[in-house]
């Protein structure tokens, strides 16, 4: 038996208000007339569509194949046929569509073939594989998949812890499926104690639902210890049940399964008793119907039906003024009701405003650091608060925002009224916005600097290749000239032109002679004169003829 129980700081106790939903069994609602289902349900990838308009499919068939390390997959919650594959309206705070896969049911609800899996047997890597293509997720909120955490780590893990505290006021749906189907969720605990290989296994349930405690130590064997914990909100949280059960703080930027321990929601346990003893992908979760309505209670929901349809079931009151998925601490307004039920939805919750009445007019901050006291992390939120506001998003993060688990305990205490978790859900998506223009533009810049360097690389190849090419036809002409320079002085050494300048110089020659003898005029010398005029003009036409053939051979 367990000695010792923790406890973990701050807390609140609000009214838990869960006797109205819980004193009905589970029932199954009828099925919808048309289905929405989205393919990203989870975190991680988004997958990736297997069908398309006019395919056929049946209950659990594959619809969305898991993408990426970090993803599940999605299949058909009833047999049908696929209308089309578009964007819907999803149930998040945003209002944002995702793309779905709607499918118009045909009223038979007819099963793919079921196989159960040998599980003792396979290999772990397949046996996880097998649940990621189950699509099963955590149910307890993040749903985050299921075989990343079965995946044995570094470190030995030593304890399984399941989350069957259900902290928040009027959800039930863990505490129902705790009395009604224990044995399948100790069955679902025992495979992953054997696929984590831990020494012991832990179950935590808060001691306002002695009905579960009790059915599930009836089903308990050797092994699993049932621990009913004070009711103390939230301890439902992660690290806040690690803290109770086993003493371990889990310090900031930890993960459980540092220090040996891993935690997992008592309805994930049940499905993934399903998925291996009978083969059944995740296509359906309970949802509690709570709050202002005639005919509270919890329902086995198939994924994809529309929130309308749990309302037509629970049928709100004339004053109802507000629809929540999730709790009144942590829960949202939903944007429309025509948005499906997914994987994370565990409640709606029909509001008015006698039941969850409007918050009285928000005060100045007077730092009374009730806010602080009651913080399950442990955190200084008047601090988170004022940095918030002034936009000093680097001293929030000095703060450790991101530790907040949004469990508005501050909110719930604060004497002025301040709405505490709605300022940090808007500083983190500030710090998360401005994280995103900065990596975008980080982006841009190398971008923009590589095509820079392409270009200048790319003037520099073609200056070295125009220098190279100016170059050669440098080299060119000079071997081009030397080789005329060659052939003009062959042609000047050859021996016509030799002779010819002989003859030339031999008449030049002859003619100064005929000048150094001419006397003064007479009758006697005319003759003479005209003779040498004469020579000296047929030697000034030889060498002009001369000039002007001497480039060319005559043949």
């Amino acid at each position: 038996m367990l000695s010792k129980l923790f406890k973990f700081h701050g807390g609140v106790k609000p009214d838990s208000r869960k006797t109205t939903s819980n004193q009905r069994p589970i029932e199954r609602l009828p099925l919808a007339p048309q289905l929405v289902v989205p393919l990203h349900q989870s975190i991680g990838g988004t997958p990736r569509p297997l069908v398309a308009p006019g395919d056929r499919v049946l209950k659990g068939q594959r619809i969305g194949a898991a993408e990426g390390p970090v993803s599940a997959a999605v299949h058909a919650p009833t047999s049908g046929v696929v209308r089309a594959i578009e964007e819907r309206t999803m149930p998040h705070p945003s209002g944002l569509p995702a793309s779905s896969v709607i499918i118009d049911a045909d009223g038979e609800d007819r099963w793919i073939e079921l196989e159960p899996v040998a599980w003792q047997s396979m290999p772990g890597d397949e046996l996880r594989d097998f649940l990621r293509d189950a699509g099963v997720v955590g149910l307890g909120g993040a749903t985050f998949p299921s075989h990343i955490k079965l995946r044995p780590g570094d470190k030995p893990t030593h304890t399984l812890v399941l989350n069957g505290a259900e902290c928040e006021p009027f959800i039930t749906c863990d505490d129902l499926l705790m009395r009604e189907r224990a044995a399948e969720v100790i069955r679902g605990a025992l495979i992953m104690a054997r696929m984590l290989r831990v020494e012991r296994v832990l179950i935590g349930i808060e001691d306002n639902k002695p009905e579960a405690v009790a059915a599930m130590r009836a089903a308990a064997g050797e092994g699993v210890e049932v621990v009913a914990i004070p009711t103390l909100y939230p301890a439902g949280g992660e690290k806040q049940l690690l803290r109770v059960l086993t003493g371990v703080e889990v310090a900031a930027g930890r993960r459980p399964v540092e220090f040996g321990l891993q935690c997992f929601n008592v309805g994930t346990a049940y499905r993934i008793a399903r998925a291996i003893d009978h083969g059944e992908p995740l296509i359906s979760r309970i949802v509690t119907v709570a709050g202002n309505v005639e005919s509270p209670g919890n329902f086995e929901v198939p994924i994809g039906t529309p929130i309308d349809a749990l309302l037509a079931v629970g049928r709100p009151r004339a004053d109802t003024d507000r629809i929540l998925m999730g709790g009144p601490m942590m829960g949202f307004a939903l944007p429309t009701t025509t948005a499906p039920v997914v994987k994370a939805t565990n409640c709606i919750l029909v509001g008015s405003p006698s039941l969850l009445p409007p918050p009285p007019p928000e005060m100045a901050c007077i730092r009374c650091g009730t806010c602080a006291r009651h913080c399950p992390a442990d955190l200084q939120p008047f601090e988170l608060y004022w940095y918030g506001r002034s936009h000093n998003f680097g001293k929030a993060q000095e703060y450790h925002l991101f530790d907040c688990i949004e469990c508005g305990c501050c909110s719930y205490v604060c004497p002025s009224n301040i709405p505490l978790v709605d300022y940090f859900r808007y500083t983190k998506s500030e710090i998360w916005a401005r994280e995103r223009e900065k990596a975008a533009a980080d982006s841009a810049r190398e971008r923009f600097e590589a095509r820079n360097d392409r270009q200048e690389r790319e003037k520099r190849e073609k200056a070295e290749k125009l220098a190279a090419k100016a170059a050669a036809t440098r080299q060119k002409l000079a071997e081009q000239e030397g080789e005329a320079g060659d052939d003009t002085a062959a042609k000047a050494s050859s021996p016509a032109e030799e002779a010819k300048k002989a003859l030339i110089a031999a008449a030049l020659e002859r003619a100064k002679q005929q000048k150094s003898q001419v006397k003064p005029r007479n009758t006697d010398n005319l003759s003479a004169d005209k003779q040498a005029e004469i020579d000296e003009i047929d030697a000034r036409r030889a060498q002009a003829g001369a000039d002007t053939t001497a480039p060319r051979d005559t043949p």
